[in-house]
């Protein structure tokens, strides 16, 4: 039918004896193998296809298949064989073969229609300045299968940049699948819309939104079985066809396209959206996806699987502490004791095992002080591993399913402890810490996930790493990949300096030992008088809630005005909390609105308030982080390297936060807007040096003359707002 197939495998055992030849499939398992009663069916295909290999290659007139399962604790064994004849084996397996038809007729005329519209495919509008530059180094990164790092400013329009020059390699054969990966929601909406606008100049290509679990199930809970969820029941029997048939109808899959389509077949949203991802051109997804352990996505980052994927990673500068996230761990030995104590009477063998693993974990709370980084686990992932056993037994046949839910989120930490327990290594620290909540917790902390996240970038061909706050570059480089001929380039910014006004306010502090009545009225002073200069809409960042609303609380008595309302970020906020605060920045009227928020938080980065919708910032503080166990480790292990812990540990996570949270002004070419950077260490060398180059026109103010500064700004600016 006009295609040639490829179709290829390992087969883990051939056996051939007097009586013929046998093929031989090995699953290893944790369950008792006795309880089988027949192979699983998707392992005899997986035997099957490899019988048919082997029989058509050596003329046979029948083949052995057996399905072999091995306990990995026990080593217990249970087979399953059945002898086929050749006719039997290919018979079934052009009926398999028939099943992809349809799909490789599509895919393949797909493809076609695809690689000749991107021959002619143009840049969607006129280069701005420094775009057309930014989209060739792309190009050659993609071509070159290089690593790219880009710090660019907001504005220069990155994700086209980044996005056009990707889909143009992929014309060229030179790349098979875009990934887009983004650490907030709001970043996976711009990049739909970059492919939205490049669908319409005639672009013909497939991309899918996933979105997690969580929030894409039809059920309250996800509670993923055929008895508790409609969806699940009967899902494998009309999945293939809802696929089928939505990919043959739309270009993108939007989250409301899948649940749309899986509301009318009945199958689950989320596993329908993760098989469509295998047959679209590019997937705009979270960074989980392909560098999280457990959630990654095994159909293409799975053991032995790659491709020529082209990583496009959005807001890089997230990924460093998401990487150290995902592969960390830790394990708090209360837990440890409350399961064991659960558990007693329905399995004793965990019960004692459990036993073991408290011991242990006592045995190194006594050795020294509760806070201190040891040198290994010593058999405590040992001990773990056969109480991970155990709970399998208990898991298979669970007495009821009040004791699968009390069980299930410890089980799921055990197993994540023992899967980072074999990636320690030097780029590890093992410590003991017991926190505010009291709990003894021991914890495999990733200092520097780089070799990590390159071993799932060593899955596709090329990177391109892009922010608008990815300095200092050099840091960042150390911790997201350890390739050596990675290369970074830094935009300019193409906006009007003479349009924004950024002042370092030196008479104000947010250090602990400032912290008081005084300096929390000098700072809601400094929020009074910006917002005096110009009626509009501002935004207050600062680095905790607790100085937040002590600040708030002496603005409002102090500083009130009838034409001047307060909007105010709460820990709490949902999506609709979130988009209703957003929605109270308006095109500017005749009042003030000030907001006060979170540097790090959901307003901070990502969000774009255009043209007067957002005039003004004051960020208060340099951003550190708070002083923890975890960012001590962090220090003391650079500190121990040659390197300067503290700029690893707080001064570079907290400027980078600084960094965002100023970039909320200026969005377009058109904006006008002041940023006040309240904090005295903000005029030293230290912190200086960490401020793009744009910043170079920055001025020192104080509180005698912040006014006249801003007045003397809005006086110029004014004709260019109104």
């Amino acid at each position: 039918d006009s295609f040639e197939l490829l179709i290829e495998g390992r087969a883990d055992g051939i056996i051939t004896e007097p009586g013929g030849v046998t093929i031989d499939e090995i699953k290893c398992i944790y369950m008792d193998p006795g309880r089988l009663e027949e192979p699983d069916p998707v392992h005899m295909a997986q035997a099957l296809c490899y019988g048919t290999i082997y029989a058509v290659h050596h003329d046979l007139e029948e083949i052995g298949i057996q399905l072999t399962y091995c306990n990995i604790e026990t080593e217990e064994i249970r087979r399953f064989k059945e002898v086929k004849t050749r006719e039997e084996v290919e018979d079934w397996f052009k009926g398999l073969i028939h099943e992809y038809v349809k799909w490789a007729r599509y895919l393949y005329h797909h493809r076609m229609r695809r690689q000749e519209c991107l021959k002619t495919l143009q840049f969607p509008y006129a280069y701005r300045e420094g775009q057309k530059e930014l989209a060739a180094c792309v190009y050659r990164s993609v071509a070159e299968g290089r690593n790219l790092y880009i710090q660019a400013p907001t504005g220069v329009g990155k994700t086209m940049a980044t996005v056009f020059p990707a889909v143009r390699a992929m014309g060229e054969g030179l790349g098979e699948k875009i990934f887009y990966l983004t650490a907030k929601t709001i970043t996976r909406t711009v990049a739909e819309q970059a492919f939205s606008l490049l669908k319409e100049k005639g672009l013909l290509y497939k991309t899918i939104t996933l979105t997690a679990k969580e929030k894409i199930c039809f059920c309250e809970e996800a509670e993923c079985n055929p008895d508790a969820c409609p969806y699940a029941k009967g899902h494998f029997d009309r999945v293939n066809d809802a696929v089928y048939e939505l990919w043959t109808a739309e270009q993108s899959f939007s989250r409301e396209k899948i649940l749309e389509q899986a509301e009318k077949w009945k199958v689950c949203p989320f596993e329908m959206c993760l098989d469509l991802s295998s047959w679209v051109d590019g997937v705009i997804c979270d960074y989980n996806y392909v560098f999280d352990p457990n959630v990654k996505l095994k159909r293409f980052f799975g053991d032995g699987v790659s491709g020529d994927y082209i990583f496009l990673i959005d807001e890089a500068h997230n990924l460093a502490e998401r990487g150290r996230e995902m592969y960390s761990a830790c394990l708090a030995r209360e837990d440890v004791m409350e399961i064991r104590k659960y558990i007693k009477p329905y399995s004793p063998r965990l019960y004692r095992a459990l036993g073991r693993a408290a011991r242990q974990l006592l045995e190194i709370k006594k050795e020294g002080e509760t806070e201190r980084i040891l040198e290994s686990t010593g058999t405590l992932p040992l001990t773990l591993l056969q109480a991970q056993g155990e709970m399998d037994r208990l898991l298979e046949e669970p007495p009821s399913q009040e004791v699968v839910d009390r069980i299930l989120d410890f089980y799921f930490q055990v197993r994540d402890f023992l899967n980072i327990s074999e990636l320690v290594d030097e780029n590890y620290e093992i410590y003991t810490s017991e926190e505010e909540d009291g709990k003894f917790r021991i914890r495999l902390f990733c200092v520097n996930p780089a070799s990590n996240l390159q071993e799932c970038l060593n899955k596709g061909k090329s990177t391109v790493f892009f922010s608008a706050t990815l300095l200092p570059m050099q840091y960042y480089r150390k911790l997201l990949s350890t390739r050596e001929d990675d290369y970074g380039i830094y935009v300019r910014s193409p906006f009007d300096p003479e349009k924004r006004c950024i002042l370092t306010c030196v008479d104000v502090s947010s250090r602990y030992t400032r912290r008081g009545y005084e300096e929390y009225r000098r700072i809601a002073e400094y929020i009074a008088r910006m917002a005096w200069q110009k009626k509009g809409n501002y935004m207050v960042f600062f680095p905790s809630y607790k100085l937040l609303e002590d600040v708030k609380q002496v603005y409002e008595q102090e500083f009130a005005a009838d034409w001047v309302t307060c909007v105010c970020q709460t820990p709490s906020m949902n999506e609709r909390d979130r988009e209703e605060f957003l929605e109270e920045f308006k095109e500017q009227g005749e009042t003030t609105l000030v907001g006060f928020c979170i540097m790090g938080g959901i307003f901070s980065e990502g969000i774009d308030l255009m043209g007067d919708r957002l005039i003004g910032a004051a960020i208060v503080g340099t951003g550190l982080p708070q002083v923890n166990t975890e960012r001590e480790v962090l220090k003391k292990h650079y500190d121990r390297l040659g390197e300067n812990g503290f700029d690893y540990a707080y001064r570079f996570p907290g400027m980078n936060k600084v960094l965002q949270a100023a970039g909320r002004v200026i969005r377009t070419k058109e904006d006008v807007g002041c940023i006040l950077l309240m904090d005295e260490r903000f005029r030293s060398t230290e912190y200086r040096i960490l401020f793009p180059e744009e910043w170079n026109d920055m001025h020192i103010c104080r509180m005698g003359n912040v006014e006249s500064i801003l007045k003397d700004f809005w006086k110029r600016n004014v004709l260019d707002i109104q």
